[in-house]
């Protein structure tokens, strides 16, 4: 396994960015908020150029689109991913374009949130999702991508479905442990029994149980949260995984750094 961190995609810092990641001792990461006015030929050179020079690879791209997302219980399932029927087809289309911008960087995984998959096989929107997904792994298979679910926001028995249903091998997950904690949609230690063969990629991500209905469990560092992630990182060896951790803290600043280190430093004690 490898351990890696999160870039968020900014034109005007790429170089900066990839530096700082060279200077905290990391050689992989995942570039996230990646949108479609960002998939120009001149941020894909820039890429290449800081990833060559600071010997930190891109392993995975995080895309995005413009909608108006809200992070919570109550509004997430409308506002979210490829469910809500209003931003499907712009999510469609971003996805695509992602996929061929990614090519330029050599890059095959690229991740996204699909949204509050229903758990109901019937409902139109699980169907309207699962057709939006097999039209981008059709697309994606033409330049080698792999399109990877972040997990969270589903239970891990829809997710299941939603994979099978789909019926295409180039679909996979990225495992957010802390996500389904947050979400308060499942153990992602007992998930790994469901849908560990699928798992691509990992976030080194940790976080709490919702304490209300309508807001997410709260983020914390790595080994403060609830994912015990001794017992998830020998789940993870014993499934066999061998893929990349991207260490994912959603907080700025130099607090951030700090924590990222910290995580570093508990992974690569318990790989």
């Amino acid at each position: 396994m490898k351990i890696g961190t999160i870039i968020i995609m900014n034109p005007g810092r790429i170089s900066d960015d990839f530096a700082r990641l060279a200077g905290m001792g990391l050689t992989i990461c995942q570039i996230s908020g990646a949108r479609p006015e960002m998939f120009t030929d001149e941020n894909a050179e820039k890429i290449n150029k800081a990833s060559s020079e600071c010997g930190v690879s891109v392993v995975s791209l995080g895309c995005t689109w413009e909608q108006p997302k809200m992070w919570d219980l109550v509004y997430g399932p409308h506002t979210i991913g490829l469910v809500p029927p209003a931003y499907r087809l712009e999510g469609i289309k971003a996805l695509k374009m992602g996929s061929d911008f990614a090519r330029k960087i050599n890059v095959s995984h690229i991740i996204c949130h699909a949204g509050f998959i229903p758990s109901d096989p019937f409902n139109p929107d699980y169907i309207g999702t699962v057709g939006a997904l097999k039209n981008v792994a059709q697309y994606f298979r033409k330049n080698g991508s792999v399109f990877l679910f972040e997990t969270g926001q589903e239970t891990p028995v829809t997710l299941l479905r939603t994979i099978e249903d789909i019926g295409a091998d180039n679909v996979r997950i990225n495992l957010d442990p802390a996500n389904l904690i947050m979400y308060g949609n499942g153990n992602p230690i007992d998930a790994l029994d469901v849908i560990g063969r699928y798992v691509e990629q990992v976030h080194g991500k940790d976080g709490v149980y919702p304490v209300t209905g309508g807001s997410l469990g709260e983020e914390t560092p790595l080994g403060k949260g609830k994912v015990n992630y001794p017992l998830f990182i020998e789940k993870l060896k014993a499934a066999g995984f061998d893929g990349n951790i991207i260490i994912e803290r959603e907080i700025s600043g130099e607090q951030q750094r700090i924590d990222i280190l910290a995580a570093k430093e508990l992974l690569e004690s318990l790989i």
